[in-house]
């Protein structure tokens, strides 16, 4: 039997394995409603280190996004331009590649490149302004961060996940994005 939408999708298996539902668990106490997927997803994308991602940090942190991105996608190159503004409304953007087209891919070459950098930042600009960038090779974090945007259900890029765990599959305009983390 091939179930190809169960890819990424969270299963919960009775013992004997007859039975399954497929989808996000929830906790429910009182009035309160939690869901649990989403908890586990976060706390995954919240176990990487800083030091693995591209961090824009803001002067003035009140929020932060995490966002998986690829230097050839229209839509991350918008949401780009933009983290200065994001910055300056206190939103820090961390960064984690996301090469749409795979692993071994142009593009993944490309965010290898930026990821090796002697000024990673720099180069990512670069790379999202269409710009040439050297070649760059060493141990980098570009495709299990790829593999764990699969894992928690990345399916284009920006996808941007905010701190109580939610993931936005792409762009919003800056205003938007602000209202979202309720700043």
């Amino acid at each position: 039997m091939s179930l190809p939408w169960l890819v990424s999708t969270v299963l919960h298996v009775t013992q004997d394995g007859k039975y399954f539902v497929a989808g996000d668990l929830y906790r429910v106490e009182g009035e309160l409603l939690e869901n649990e997927t989403e908890k586990a997803k976060l706390a995954k994308v919240e176990a990487i280190a800083e030091s693995d991602m591209i961090v824009y940090k803001a002067p003035n942190e009140r929020a932060h996004i995490t966002v998986f991105t690829d230097v050839d996608c229209v839509y991350c190159r918008m949401l780009h331009k933009e983290v200065a503004q994001l910055n300056e409304s206190g939103v820090t953007v961390r960064y984690l590649a996301y090469p749409r087209s795979g692993v071994g891919s142009e593009s993944y070459q490309k965010m290898v490149s930026v990821w090796c950098s002697d000024d990673p930042k720099k180069w990512l600009t670069d790379a999202k302004l269409g710009k040439s960038i050297p070649a760059n090779k060493c141990v980098n974090p570009v495709a299990d961060q790829y593999n764990l945007g699969n894992e928690v259900g990345v399916r284009g890029t920006p996808s941007i996940i905010l701190g109580d765990g939610t993931l936005l599959p792409g762009y919003l305009p800056v205003a938007q994005l602000v209202e979202r983390l309720g700043l």
